[in-house]
């Protein structure tokens, strides 16, 4: 057997075991997450964990996200085909290769260079043509192609941003952990006529964001051992 037909195999255990058993039920995101080469978006080193149930380590005291958190904030999304997204922390870029599957256009914004110069390399390398790679404080979000559709955040903020709340469209979406540093819970904000309304859903562990909205100064990340840290994108 082919590596390329072992990963295949262990993507396909993936979305079964992980998401398809457990309550991820929209077709498009199961499809894409059977797509996408979740093993292209880690260090060669950690390759043979690449789909399993858990954050993986990507460099700069980072982490990619557990494949579950990834397709169920991808669902909270709600996502059209003609949407516009914007994606704060592109960590390794896997999650804004979900979105650029399901979507017209993804705005990713990452404050790490060294992550945004390799997930830029990657998606372009696998040709997503619609994903921009933008360095920037993810706080602030992306005022100048606003309206968004859907915001979706892969780091832990004090409270959601209220740039990002004024930045969705009418009926946007905005997925966003909240809380503390060391567990928060993820919330989505939807505009309706003018107004945002939160709903609470899971309780997550996620890496601090950084930024003028978020946390004032970045803190090597201690996970509990209660909490799986979920990580970035």
């Amino acid at each position: 057997m082919t590596k390329d037909s072992e990963f295949a195999r262990a993507r396909e255990h993936m979305v079964h075991t992980q998401l398809e058993l457990r309550d991820i039920r929209n077709p498009r995101v199961l499809a894409a997450m059977r797509k996408i080469p979740r093993h292209e978006f880690v260090p060669e080193e950690s390759r043979k964990h690449a789909y399993a149930d858990a954050p993986l380590p990507i460099g700069d005291s980072q982490t990619i996200s557990q494949p579950y958190i990834v397709a169920l904030m991808t669902q909270l999304l709600e996502l059209e085909p003609a949407d516009t997204v914007l994606e704060i922390g592109t960590g390794s870029g896997y999650q804004a290769a979900i979105l650029a599957e399901l979507t017209k256009q993804v705005y990713s914004l990452e404050r790490l260079s060294p992550l945004a110069q390799r997930a830029r390399g990657l998606l372009d390398r696998l040709g997503y043509t619609n994903v921009v790679v933008l360095e920037r404080d993810g706080s602030l979000g992306l005022p100048e192609h606003a309206p968004y559709d859907a915001i979706v955040v892969t780091a832990a903020a004090p409270k959601a941003p209220q740039a990002l709340k004024e930045q969705l469209a009418e009926s946007g979406r905005l997925v966003v952990p909240v809380g503390g540093r060391e567990g928060q819970m993820l919330e989505r904000w939807t505009r309706e006529g003018g107004r945002v309304a939160v709903e609470e859903m899971v309780p997550v562990a996620f890496v601090p964001l950084v930024g003028v909205q978020g946390w004032e100064e970045p803190q090597s990340p201690r996970p509990s051992r209660r909490r799986k840290w979920f990580g970035r994108g």
